[in-house]
């Protein structure tokens, strides 16, 4: 119970003393809250009287996630209020809390009807609850079965949660828990045995084409009279075949699927699928082997079985939606790698005039190696040709010759448009390439919003013009007295004591040295000193803010600011980062890239400063999060994330205030957690009011005038890393 609060003190120590409200008390405050959705027909009579025997701390509970929950949408507060005596009969306050974090959460995933099915589903939740300690949750299991995934042959593939067991060619998606079993072990192994079946069908060609030109799976199914049968019975038969290829090649999982088969009652064992199995289960059999079988057995009066619960569900049309904007996307980026190779040989014929082909060799391992061959010339293709090769092979039996053509002068190269939708996002394209998601706190519910925020790096504009020599001219005489600074910082210098060997006599050892002598004891040999110098081991990533307040001066301060700050940390030697944050809602948080961690000071990076440009708003906890994950690649002994911000968190989206605060306050923890040290520079005055609180007090400072940013910024840089 002591997770559950009201006015910040625990509900039951409020309530426990205190005479339950009547069922008028509870109508009149229900009328208040959910005036909104009430009407003549829709009262409040039902959920307050239901609600009237229940106890003064159940009440107090019900009243304070009413109140928070239609902070957010006043129906879903309806729908709590309606089904809150049926939960609290069933669960005590901390499981009826679980309950309406999930039912939340749902509203936030995928919508109001969803989120009120969440809440109606009581009785399935409780029962759920009762399975706890068996069951496994896919927050909890998804980091084995991503590395486990990754490892297997075939296409990389992404794991994500799901409402529906199925795969679209690129995603496994998983159900959010699994209780099936009385064993925790054995719903973990379903997990992973419902992973590898949807990725036998990305690897043994369920949705293959024979050529980029043939009919999509879902077209040669049209003729069949009965849709709904067609696709049942090819999936029971696909099922035969993709159990054979797991056994073949995870013979451990072939054990697996025998033992949770036995206990299923399995209805495939007369003698029609006895047959079929051999048929299905030979080596060679393919996709088109089902097709053949689907043909003779359609207007049987075979019995379909149920689908076994790793099988899931066939989402045709949109497995096939993605495989076709892939073969595009890879036909293309094949075409500009073959033209870059054809151009690193001396070769003087034109492009369009040499031959190229695939050659498939098996190698003593009894895997496929492929190999290019150019004008009858074997050539070994770079990894990530050979990567769109082996993608292409999944979804074709063969690549066509006309995939193997070299892009001439006016072809689309898609790397050069990898931003090219960026601005995509926040229309609802959440499967976007590069798109990346992240949960996002929400204070109130004390609850991560799952997957809430959706944020794309893309690099900062380029600007030629020569704003950096301007600002080295307009402060030369700071930029002299920076550097010569920060070289007094480069390495600090001490004198290691009791040395074997050094350039001086270490005192305090050879008067002890002495001692032990004359005590008839041997004397040690550490009597030198030496000097040492302590080399530093910084890593810092600058996070600034270029939202669009800060159009005007504090934009060109701030440009200013990193222009001395790089001057100074290239003297310094420091490795760091740059990087801009902005965006407008949680659909599109953009971080731009100014200066990866690994990459030199360079003209690119001149450039990418000097085009900074105000943009939307300020939505932190994101940016903070998505930098705590750069920071996990990066080893050093300190790591340092500084903020340069003009204001609080905000974004139109109902980011602002206690909310914005409250999530980049979490944020900043969870980055402390990972050993990175947070601090924040300021030109908002009113900044002593919030950032105490989401930094502490001594993690931030404020410059009062904008003026004054960039002389600070390097002094307050050379303060925390001394």
């Amino acid at each position: 119970m002591a997770g559950i609060w009201i006015d910040d003190l625990p509900i039951l120590a409020v309530s426990q003393n205190r005479k339950p409200l009547s069922f008028e008390s509870l109508e009149e405050r229900f009328d208040e809250l959910l005036d909104a959705v009430l009407s003549s027909r829709r009262t409040a009579k039902e959920p307050a009287l239901a609600l009237s025997s229940c106890s003064r701390a159940q009440q107090d509970f019900a009243l304070h996630w009413l109140e928070v929950i239609i902070r957010t949408n006043s129906e879903m507060g309806f729908q709590f209020v309606k089904h809150a005596s049926r939960a609290l009969e069933l669960m005590d306050l901390a499981h009826v809390e679980e309950w309406v974090i999930h039912a939340m959460d749902m509203y936030d995933r995928q919508g109001l009807y969803p989120g009120s099915k969440a809440f109606a589903a009581v009785d399935d939740f409780a029962r759920d609850t009762g399975l706890r300690p068996v069951t496994v949750h896919l927050d909890e299991a998804a980091g084995v079965l991503n590395h486990y995934i990754h490892g297997l042959a075939g296409r990389a593939l992404r794991i994500e949660n799901g409402d529906d067991v199925f795969t679209d060619t690129e995603v496994l998606f998983l159900p959010p828990m699994l209780n099936r079993y009385s064993d925790k072990q054995d719903n973990f192994s379903l997990y992973k045995l419902t992973a590898t079946y949807l990725w036998a069908q990305t690897r043994f060609g369920t949705f293959r084409r024979r050529k980029a030109t043939d009919e999509p799976l879902s077209v040669r199914l049209h003729h069949f009279a009965d849709q709904a049968r067609a696709l049942a019975l090819f999936f029971a038969l696909e099922d035969i075949r993709l159990e054979a290829c797991i056994k073949r090649e995870l013979p451990g999982l072939g054990r697996q699927i025998d033992v949770f088969s036995a206990g299923l009652g399995d209805v495939k064992r007369d003698a029609t699928w006895a047959r079929l199995v051999e048929v299905l289960g030979q080596e060679d059999a393919s996709v088109d082997t089902t097709l053949e079988q689907l043909e003779v057995l359609y207007a049987s009066e075979i019995v379909i079985p149920e689908p076994r619960p790793w099988q899931g569900s066939l989402r045709l049309e949109l497995a096939e939606q993605v495989l076709a904007a892939r073969l595009q996307q890879e036909r293309q980026e094949l075409k500009v790698r073959l033209a870059e190779i054809l151009n690193e040989d001396e070769n003087s014929l034109d492009a369009d005039m040499r031959k190229i082909e695939l050659q498939t060799l098996d190698n003593s391992e009894g895997t496929t190696e492929l190999m290019l061959e150019i004008d009858g010339n074997p050539v070994t293709p770079p990894p990530d040709v050979r990567r769109i090769l082996e993608s292409l092979l999944l979804d074709l039996e063969e690549i066509p010759p006309d995939f193997l053509v070299a892009a001439g002068a006016g072809d689309y190269d898609p790397r050069a448009q990898e931003d090219r939708s960026a601005h995509d996002v926040w229309k609802g394209a959440y499967q976007e390439e590069g798109t990346l998601y992240y949960d996002e706190w929400d204070f109130r519910r004390r609850h991560y919003r799952k997957g809430w925020c959706v944020l794309r790096e893309i690099d900062m504009r380029s600007l030629d013009k020569p704003f950096v020599e301007q600002t080295l001219e307009k402060y030369h005489g700071l930029v002299s007295e920076l550097r010569r600074s920060f070289e007094a910082l480069r390495g600090v210098e001490c004198r290691l004591k009791r040395q074997t060997h050094g350039d001086d006599i270490d005192l305090d050892a050879a008067i002890e040295a002495r001692i032990q002598a004359l005590s008839g004891r041997e004397m040690p040999d550490n009597l030198f000193s030496r000097p040492h110098r302590l080399e530093r081991d910084i890593a810092v990533i600058f996070m600034v803010d270029v939202s669009g307040s800060t159009k005007g001066w504090i934009n060109e301060a701030e440009r200013e600011s990193l222009v001395l700050l790089c001057e100074a940390l290239e003297v310094l030697g420091d490795r760091y980062a740059i990087y801009g944050f902005s965006g407008m809602t949680r659909k599109r948080c953009e971080l731009y890239r100014i200066k990866r961690i690994d990459e030199p000071y360079s003209h690119d990076v001149k450039s990418r400063i000097a085009g900074i440009q105000p943009q939307d708003y300020t939505r932190m906890g994101v940016t903070i999060r998505h930098l705590t994950r750069l920071f996990r690649d990066i080893d050093a002994r300190t790591r340092l994330l500084i903020t340069l911000s003009d204001g609080k968190p905000d974004d139109y989206d109902g980011y602002r205030g206690e909310y914005g605060i409250e999530d980049t306050r979490q944020a900043l923890l969870e980055a402390k957690r990972a050993g990175i040290y947070p601090f924040c520079i300021t030109i908002d005055h009113e900044a002593r009011d919030y950032l105490p609180h989401m930094y502490g007090e001594v993690n931030y400072t404020l410059v009062d005038d904008v003026r004054h940013l960039p002389v600070k910024v390097s002094e307050i840089y050379r303060r925390l890393t001394t």
